[in-house]
């Protein structure tokens, strides 16, 4: 069976997904801010907490030309440049030990996803579990050659990334490595709709790779695609979390409030356990139901030798009567003894 571990958790098909919580940019450069993002994860059910580690230096060079500025007119950051974004979005490095110490005393898994060989060789000091590759990072060979080399789990994002690139990421992780390997579909637009997610992307996927968990990075609003995503077979679901949209933030517009993402908890273990086996048949838990269905019931007196009709026999509820697969074959056939209406229809009556 395909499945991974990090820390004392085991994620596989047989196991309820695993929900991360992304504080990404939403602790909107506060520590106190960061920590009650921890309390209100771990609270909602979440079962791990994920960070960012980066600078504004490590990502980008403060220009002002061609694609350095964002001047995308449906984006949440129109106006900056990249590195006026980063500046605004990062989570100072000092803070990440307490953060991920007060997610492990809340019962929660800690980690990150690195953005250049630095925040690895950082992150491998803090002892993280599992190493997350982002989406725009997927094809960046020297970095996933990095992760791969600490010998720990990886959950990779599959936006922006071709099936043959995509493949080619694969290969270098595991060539390096990584053993223990889980695909997230994920679309890199901020919001996502519905429409451009794709979920069928997901088994798919588990077809094209052999050994990998699969799941989604979500960036719709709301809790339908990811719960669709586990009936799809995702087993790890990962969505952008705030304490309130209004408080605003680089990510609050698509991130989850803490009602909604206890929602997320309760109704993706929901769709988990709904999806069960293959069953026909009567349950043990349908059994007391079961006596509620149709049966052929007499339902005026009847005497001795006289015949079953429409008028005295229908098919009706409650279930201790003969099947109504027998009704009309029942027609014309004469009564053993009188019968009382009423009376649930038995072969010994005939």
């Amino acid at each position: 069976m395909r499945k991974m571990k990090i820390a004392d958790r085991v994620i596989s098909k047989a196991e309820k997904p695993f929900i991360i919580a992304e504080m990404s940019g939403n602790h909107n450069q506060s520590l106190d801010r960061a920590l009650a993002i921890v309390e209100a994860a771990a609270k909602a059910g979440a079962d791990a907490i994920k960070l960012q580690t980066y600078t504004a230096d490590t990502m980008t060079i403060n220009a002002r030309h061609g694609l350095f500025n964002i001047d995308d007119t449906d984006s949440l950051w129109k106006g900056q440049n990249l590195y006026e974004l980063y500046q605004k979005a990062y989570t100072p490095w000092d803070w990440h030990k307490p953060i991920m110490d007060r997610a492990k005393e809340l019962g929660m898994i800690a980690f990150s996803s690195p953005f250049d060989a630095t925040a690895v060789e950082f992150l491998e000091e803090l002892e993280v579990p599992v190493y997350k590759v982002a989406s725009f990072e997927n094809t960046d060979h020297p970095l996933l050659k990095k992760i791969a080399q600490t010998g720990k789990p990886v959950i990779m994002s599959t936006g922006l990334t071709r099936l043959a690139d995509l493949d080619e990421s694969v290969r270098v992780l595991r060539d390096n490595g990584c053993k223990e390997l889980a695909l997230l579909k994920c679309t890199s637009t901020y919001p996502a709709s519905a429409a451009t997610t794709n979920l069928m992307t997901i088994p798919h996927m588990e077809q094209m790779f052999d050994d990998i968990i699969v799941g989604l990075s979500d960036h719709t609003m709301g809790i339908g695609a990811p719960v669709a995503a586990v009936a799809l077979g995702a087993r790890i679901i990962e969505k952008h979390f705030t304490l309130s949209r209004a408080d605003g933030g680089v990510d609050s517009t698509f991130s989850l409030e803490p009602h909604e993402l206890e929602s997320l908890v309760v109704e993706s273990q929901r769709a988990f356990e709904a999806i069960g086996k293959v069953q026909y048949g009567i349950q043990k838990s349908e059994q007391n139901s079961s006596r509620f269905k149709r049966s052929v019931y007499v339902v005026k007196d009847m005497a001795a030798g006289e015949s079953f009709s429409f008028d005295n026999l229908r098919i009706i509820r409650p279930g201790d009567g003969l099947s109504p697969k027998y009704f009309e074959g029942l027609l014309g056939k004469t009564a053993r003894a009188a019968v009382k209406a009423g009376t649930p229809l038995a072969w010994a009556h005939f």
